[in-house]
């Protein structure tokens, strides 16, 4: 297994990371799974025999469900492991009980930590962007949770390139912890965080995490063009989350990773994920898995690095078009480009 630093911070995390949004399966969170104890134990397991260090959860997964279940699963080597949770959705009814306010985090973070039966968070992270608290807020009561011991780092996860920026902007402004990391949307269906999120996380020293790096399944090599999907599978229309805007280069993608898993014999899930470890700032995928078979497979990710044609190929078979301002930079100020702005603008500008 491999380790990467986590953004500037000297935290160092494996390059493959246990989500466990499955834990529980209570309301909305069963269509993706219902892992109960003895499952997560038997997944804690192979992840850490494989050298997985970080287990990611949120405090809205199955409603504090997956939180109290990780907590179990932990239990005897919690000292040995990273652990970051989330906060900002709404977790009971009331005016107060979402968003991230200081009263909504404090309360969370207590909650979380005696969910999760520990006394300090490695990474806590704010969930979604809240457009209504002042950010001068947030960031102070994450500030303070830091100084207190109760949560080692924090992060963010869901947020735009401005909402990222002006964050950055008030904690070093105030003097308060900065964020280290964002957990992002990211994958071969839709590499969009390439635009605004990869060029920050190079330039401002933050690390990513990677959500959803199979794209809920759609990059595993289930779904063939002309092909019936397995039983029970969703139809590619009826994605949305993440949404598909582009069914052909889907299966153009998906056909790719198929040919190149060949060649590796191994699973094409396995080159979708080394892909994304390839690219940059990218510090660890988050996978989840259904059953241990799905587990086993897409741990074995970290033995396997693509030949850089390989990553070429993938590259220009999903590549995103270029958006405003970005296509007039690549043709008018190539002469005057950083490393970060040439994550996403080089391939175009050597075409």
């Amino acid at each position: 297994m491999e380790y990467r630093q986590l953004g500037q911070s000297g935290l160092r995390v494996s390059v493959l990371s246990l989500g466990t949004m499955t834990f529980g399966g209570g309301s909305v969170f069963s269509k993706v799974g219902s892992t109960d104890v003895k499952g997560a134990r038997r997944q804690v397991d192979l992840c850490i025999e494989a050298g997985v260090n970080l287990f990611d959860t949120a405090n809205i997964y199955s409603h504090g469900v997956s939180e109290e279940i990780l907590g179990q699963a932990l239990e005897g080597r919690r000292q040995d492991v990273l652990v970051a949770t989330k906060f900002r959705m709404v977790m009971r009814d009331g005016p107060n009980e979402g968003g991230a306010s200081r009263f909504h985090i404090i309360r969370e973070c207590e909650d979380s930590l005696r969910r999760l039966r520990t006394d300090y968070i490695d990474l806590y992270q704010i969930h979604e962007w809240d457009g209504e608290t002042p950010l001068d807020e947030t960031l102070e009561a994450l500030d303070t949770l830091v100084r207190s011991g109760k949560v080692r780092y924090i992060g963010c996860s869901n947020y735009s390139g401005w909402h990222l920026m002006k964050a950055l902007a008030i904690s070093d402004r105030r003097n308060y912890v900065r964020y280290v990391s964002q957990q992002i949307y990211y994958s071969l269906q839709a590499r969009d965080a390439e635009y605004e999120l990869v060029p920050i996380a190079l330039d401002q020293g933050l690390g990513i995490l990677v959500w959803s790096p199979l794209a809920g399944g759609l990059m595993s090599g289930k779904y063939r063009r002309g092909k019936q999907p397995p039983e029970g599978s969703r139809h590619l229309t009826d994605w949305n989350e993440p949404p598909v805007h582009n069914e052909e280069q889907v299966y153009d993608t998906v056909e790719a990773l198929v040919e190149i898993a060949q060649t590796h014999s191994v699973s094409p899930a396995q080159v979708a994920l080394a892909y994304l470890l390839g690219r940059p700032a990218v510090t660890s995928l988050v996978i989840g898995a259904r059953t241990e078979e799905q587990l086993k497979n897409n741990l074995g990710t970290a033995n396997l690095k693509l030949a850089s044609e390989e990553q070429a190929r993938l590259d220009k078979i999903s590549a995103p078009r270029l958006l405003y301002p970005y296509w007039h930079q690549a043709k008018t100020a190539k002469e005057r480009l950083s490393q970060a702005d040439l994550s996403l603008l080089g391939p175009y500008i050597q075409k």
